[in-house]
């Protein structure tokens, strides 16, 4: 789609009409959300990192590319999908409590991707008794399920060669002691500021994160919006990457931000009234990914304890199929195990495509998360016409019979040799 605004008539014609479409569906939610309870962390499943790549880094998602089970955090990546993946999730909880997770990317052409991702957050086999109805005997006792399920889509592009834009909406349906429904939409820029150095922000809930109970409650909570760096260091004596995530915590709205539920202190506030406390709500990670495709990572999901650690490691089996595991501590609750599994069905079949190329402009430094080394072909430049058509047309040159002049080959080091 291009929505580009031109001064043509008729062009200008549509612009307006989606000009006055945007400006409606932000009044009518503007409305409907007068009319709502303001609450924090509505739809707070959405937030659930699926991902044992990113669980280990900290959950720093929005700054990890070619995890594809954090669309729903991260869907500029999609930009530089270049196959389509499949990727699994699992993660128990403590309770029996667990999380199951899938996702597809799909290349739609080069710069731009799709995704979609459908999850099931639950807790199973739940012992009750009806009011009024004896005790059963032994362990014969009748069970129920409580479950979030979730539904994303995410679309990612390129718009240049530094700037790329990803979007996403997620549908939740809730089947507790009632059902419910919620809905957010998210969006999303990614920069890369230099070579290596990227800088994320996501805009989360832009329109606005909304949920509507069976009783018919409505709550939701407002727009949120959050940063992320990531850097890329070669490291050839090693053979491998030293990389590094950082994301922080929301700039504008007031949030928990400490993991230490053990006292009713209150941490977090907007940036402007406590930048240092923002910075400490921030969570991040490193990871050094080794060239023949062992990668071992650490973090913290809060920097405000050192409980939060973070560990895991990642192992490329096969050009179609990888697998990722995590650990993570927690100040209070029981630690948790995390294992991702991504395929493509496409590099199964078939050899890897040439990776497209991205202008990296007059710099030199090689290590891009995104980029690799160019071909030796691609970066020989090709000589101007004139200069081909004159070494055509000279004639070749004169074998020269002086040994002198004579050009020697290239001989073995060592030995000794003689020449008159």
């Amino acid at each position: 789609m291009n929505f580009a605004c031109k001064l043509d008539t008729p062009t200008l014609v549509d612009c307006r009409r989606w000009a006055v479409v945007v400006l409606a569906a932000t009044l009518l939610l503007a409305g409907v959300s007068s009319a709502a309870d303001r609450v924090v962390g509505a739809n707070a499943t959405l937030d659930m990192e699926p991902g044992a790549r990113s669980a280990a880094l900290g959950s720093a998602t929005m700054a990890v590319d070619g995890d594809y089970l954090g669309l729903t955090a991260n869907p500029y990546q999609l930009a530089n999908v270049n196959y389509a993946w499949a990727s699994f999730s699992h993660t128990e909880y403590y309770e029996d409590t667990k999380f199951d997770f899938a996702s597809a990317a799909i290349s739609l052409s080069e710069g731009q991707g799709i995704g979609v991702s459908f999850s099931r957050f639950a807790a199973d086999d739940i012992p009750y008794i009806r009011e009024g109805e004896p005790l059963p005997e032994g362990s014969d006792y009748k069970t129920l399920s409580i479950a979030d399920w979730v539904f994303s889509v995410s679309w990612g592009r390129r718009l240049t060669d530094r700037l790329d834009l990803g979007v996403g909406f997620h549908l939740l349906y809730r089947d507790m002691d009632q059902t419910g429904f919620g809905f957010r939409g998210d969006a999303g820029l990614r920069f890369r500021a230099v070579d290596s150095l990227f800088v994320s922000a996501m805009l989360k809930g832009w329109t606005s994160s909304a949920t509507t109970w069976e009783s018919g409650e409505f709550e939701y909570s407002a727009p949120e919006v959050y940063l992320a760096v990531s850097y890329s260091l070669p490291v050839a004596y090693l053979y491998g990457k030293l990389n590094f995530y950082w994301q922080g915590a929301g700039l504008f709205h007031h949030e928990a931000r400490a993991l230490d539920f053990e006292t009713d202190e209150e941490v977090g506030g907007p940036i402007w009234e406590s930048p240092l406390d923002w910075l400490s709500g921030g969570r991040g990670g490193v990871e050094f990914a080794f060239d023949f495709g062992l990668s071992v990572r650490a973090g913290l999901s809060s920097f405000t304890t050192f409980k939060s650690f973070t560990a895991g490691a990642g192992l490329v089996i096969a050009k179609f199929l990888k697998v990722d595991y995590a650990f993570e501590s927690h100040p209070v609750f029981s630690p948790v195990h995390r294992v991702s599994i991504s395929v493509s069905p496409y590099l199964f079949a078939h050899a890897p495509r040439p990776e497209p190329k991205r202008d990296r402009g007059p710099s030199k430094y090689k290590g891009s998360l995104l980029e690799e080394e160019p071909h030796p072909e691609e970066s020989a430049p090709e000589a101007p016409a004139a200069e081909q058509a004159q070494s055509e047309a000279a004639p070749a040159a004169p074998v020269v019979e002086d040994a002198s002049e004579e050009v020697l080959e290239e001989r073995p080091a060592g030995g000794t040799y003689w020449e008159e």
